[in-house]
């Protein structure tokens, strides 16, 4: 089985690299090499586990996340020390990688401004006021209203996969077993009736082979798309809470049969 999933959601190297900063609540111009590059570094790895479609860009990122790092732990020797003097005053590594980063959010933030603006612009009318109570549901069922996006979805699945890793036997058998996407979908969606429309992330993976595991992430992801469900965090590194939004999952089923 075969499935690739390209989200919108992900808008390049740079996004990523700001979402870690301000989730591990780092100093953008003092940024601590070592541990971005390995938050970016296991993302890119799980995004290749879930087959998703990764850019060239994001690779691109990650060698030079590693080039900065390897020049920053390069020592000193001892032919070099008249010129120490000289290297410390010298360019910071980081100083260029940080310049793109605020230029980059500069150009986010004004994006999210325009946005409001057309948002707020959108809400005026020049015709008699109509009946828009249909549309009020949609309107509070945005994917990814709340602070929860792909890159803490992918966060959650990355320690769900060390978690099961760590319960795994060493030695184990296990039959092989095809499972589809939109079975899956319809799975998710009955788990949550049972549970009464809300369950954390964790409830919905009680399985332990790694392909059922990614096919239901996959069918996660693909649910929250058509507006079924809705996940929110209350606080930062807190378990994600899964919502039931609407028991009808919709037509256009076709491209997830086998």
């Amino acid at each position: 089985m075969s499935y690739e999933v390209k989200l919108e959601a992900f808008t390049g190297p740079l996004d990523l690299l700001l979402h870690l900063i301000h989730r591990l609540e780092i100093d953008i111009y003092d940024i601590p090499m070592a541990e971005l590059t390995a938050q970016y570094i296991d993302h890119i790895h799980t995004m290749k586990e879930l087959e998703l479609n990764e850019a060239s860009e994001y690779l691109v990122m990650a060698a030079t996340l590693l080039a900065i790092k390897s020049r920053m732990l390069l020592p000193i020797h001892e032919g070099e020390l008249e010129d120490a003097e000289f290297i410390e005053d010298g360019p910071d590594p980081r100083e260029e990688l940080v310049t793109r980063l605020i230029e980059y959010k500069k150009y986010k933030e004004a994006a999210t401004n325009l946005q409001s603006l057309e948002e707020e612009r959108a809400q005026v009318y020049t015709r008699p006021p109509a009946d828009l109570s249909e549309y009020a549901v949609a309107e509070q069922t945005v994917l990814f209203e709340t602070e929860v996006n792909v890159y803490d979805m992918l966060s959650a699945f990355q320690k769900l996969l060390r978690r099961k890793q760590l319960k795994k036997p060493l030695k184990t058998r296990v039959a092989r077993q095809e499972i589809s996407i939109k079975d899956q979908m319809f799975a998710v969606v009955d788990r949550l009736k049972k549970s009464g429309g809300r369950t954390t992330f964790t409830e919905l993976f009680p399985f332990e082979d790694k392909e059922t595991l990614i096919v239901t992430f996959l069918s996660l992801l693909e649910l929250m798309k058509r507006q079924v469900v809705f996940v929110e965090q209350t606080n930062n590194f807190e378990e994600l809470t899964v919502l039931l939004q609407k028991e009808e999952i919709g037509d256009g089923l076709e491209e997830f049969d086998e």
